[in-house]
């Protein structure tokens, strides 16, 4: 088997692991990411700015600039 073969087996095997966690977070944002939304405090918000910041690094990866 050729290398450029192995990758792209390995890439298609780790494609539904990244779209499980990707769906993962989305059902976690549609809770509030387990927050009662009457008790988010600034803590809960620092915690969001460093998922978004993540993300925007994730997606720079693919040379992707963020909306």
């Amino acid at each position: 088997m050729t290398t450029q073969s192995t990758a792209l087996d390995t890439s298609l095997q780790r494609l539904p692991l990244i779209l499980d966690k990707i769906e993962v977070l989305r059902h976690l944002a549609n809770d509030h990411f387990g927050h009662d939304p009457d008790a988010i405090h600034w803590g809960h918000v620092g915690d969001l700015g460093r998922v978004d910041q993540a993300l925007d690094d994730l997606l720079a990866i693919f040379d992707v600039h963020a909306q």
